[in-house]
């Protein structure tokens, strides 16, 4: 049984371990969300409006709508995830079931047939902006050990620093260290006390340098397995308020409300030491927990240029994230002290709240009405990724984060295309989809491509839309911010079959 809980309020240069480049791009990036014909059309709405998640690409068209109606949708995610590491394959996929989408908007319109203004449209939609259940697997024989992680943490660090007090917990100290001295200094403790690193002179507190425990076989290389489990949503309420004005123009507003929910654990476990190796397993685990809320809004018109064009633009500010952290870790192996198993998920460190600032986004949008019988859209969004911080810039790990954020993410272009044909009651879309890697060097996260295609029957009071959205995307992985520098190739798919119900009032 452990001794009790314990949490600390802040943690000094708390960005090393959890605020990094990688939840900027968490949060600042989408899934193709939202209904069933949204997703159908590759999410190619900006020019055509009339659709709850289309309010996500132009809030003006909400008043193309020409009657009240609500709708609601679900869906069923499959991710699967390939990794190739060292030459070694690992698979994992997993499947969840959501509520993705619930919205309705309210249509008023003036009676004058005099007056400017037709038409006054007001919409409340929750949306998934992206669903973060994900499950990763990757194995190999790798020629770096995790000790190196720990080195690197340790190395600069006197020995005096990492040991207990007298009657002083095992916990109790790792949390301390963390509070006081830092992440870099927690996790030198970590590799000291769970038997990977050694210091090279025992018997001086003002030892800095440190040594490895293992020894590598004959071959020089180690076996290691890792598994990430992700789990959360990032999701927003959005309300919306838009006008027709006289017979060709829309102009329209939103407020989003965005909440963040996250967890990620990951288990990493290492083997096939040498014979002679002091030590011969080491599993090494991390749990990361973030919530928050965090509001943006958009502004946006549609104009009609005759009976069959229509032109879109949108403005998407940036939204501000206010998340809050908390951090747990644990490690064994057969050197480990003999209160390591103290340390574990219920010992906690939280970090103070910080906020994510995500870059702004513009979308010019056209598309061809054929009268009753069907139309084609196309998107294109433009995105700064540059642009992203987290704040407070005043904090110096921050600051040099930033400063990172800048050098490797830039612009992001964005296509979408979607089209619609009707026969009678029954409509048949189709979609693609293809944006641009965030990353300058377009490696670390690659292109992203996907096409989706759907079916939707129209009942007259009331309509029903399925829809099917796949995209696929290549990225290299570290397994550790540190210690093991050869990323895992990994091949993402990401399959979505959407049920939406329309009712129309």
């Amino acid at each position: 049984m452990k001794r009790y809980l314990t949490f600390i309020l802040a943690m000094v240069c708390a960005a090393v371990s959890a605020q990094n480049i990688n939840d900027v791009l968490r949060y600042s990036t989408e899934n193709l969300q939202g209904t069933a014909r949204f997703q159908a059309m590759g999410g190619a709405f900006g020019a055509l409006g009339g659709d709850l998640s289309a309010l996500n690409v132009n809030p003006a068209g909400s008043s193309v709508f020409s009657n009240s109606q609500f709708t609601f949708s679900g869906s069923n995610y499959n991710r699967e995830n390939t990794s190739n590491y060292f030459n070694s394959t690992g698979f994992a996929d997993l499947n969840a079931l959501e509520i993705n989408q619930v919205g309705g908007v309210f249509v008023f319109k003036n009676n004058d047939t005099d007056a400017n203004w037709k038409k006054l449209a007001l919409g409340i939609n929750y949306d998934m902006v992206r669903n973060l259940d994900n499950e990763t697997f990757v194995s190999g024989n790798s020629n770096q050990s995790i000790d190196n992680y720990f080195l690197n943490f340790a190395q600069g660090v006197p020995l005096g620093d990492l040991l207990l007090r007298d009657g002083e917990f095992i916990e109790d100290a790792y949390l301390d260290i963390g509070a006081n001295l830092g992440f870099a200094d927690q996790q030198a403790f970590l590799g000291y006390f769970g038997g990977v690193i050694d210091p090279v002179d025992e018997a001086n507190d003002d030892n800095i340098d440190y040594i490895s425990n293992a020894k590598f076989s004959d071959n020089g290389n180690v076996n290691q397995s890792f598994r990430q489990s992700e789990a959360g949503y990032n999701s927003k309420f959005t309300v919306n308020a838009s006008s027709q004005y006289q017979e060709n123009l829309y102009l329209g507003a939103s407020l989003n409300f965005h909440s963040v929910l996250y967890q990620r654990v990951t288990r990493f476990s290492e083997g096939g030491f040498d014979a002679d190796s002091e030590i011969q397993f080491i599993n090494f685990d991390n749990l990361l927990r973030t919530e928050g809320t965090g509001f943006s809004f958009s502004l946006g018109a549609i104009a009609k240029l005759n009976n069959n064009i229509r032109v879109g633009g949108s403005y998407q500010s940036p939204t501000w994230y206010r998340l809050t952290d908390d951090f747990s870790q644990r490690i064994n192996s057969d050197l480990a002290d003999d209160n390591i198993n103290f340390i574990d998920f219920n010992i906690v460190n939280l970090f103070e709240r910080y906020t994510i600032k995500t870059p702004g986004k513009l979308t010019g949008s056209v598309a061809v009405v054929f009268g009753k019988d069907g139309l084609l859209s196309f998107d294109y969004g433009y995105q700064d990724m540059s642009q992203a911080e987290i704040r407070p810039t005043s904090d110096p790990s921050f600051s040099s984060e930033n400063e990172f954020i800048a050098n490797q993410l830039g612009t992001v272009s964005s296509y979408r295309i979607g089209g619609e044909y009707r026969i009678e009651k029954v409509s048949l879309r189709g979609g693609y989809r293809y944006e641009q890697s965030p990353y300058n060097d377009g490696e670390t996260i690659g292109d992203l491509t996907g096409f989706s295609a759907g079916v939707g029957y129209n009942f007259g009071g009331s309509k029903l839309d399925l829809g099917f959205n796949r995209t696929e995307r290549d990225s290299n992985i570290l397994l550790f911010d540190t210690g093991l520098s050869t990323p895992a190739a990994l091949n993402n798919i990401n399959t979505n079959i959407t049920l939406s119900y329309t009712l129309n009032f």
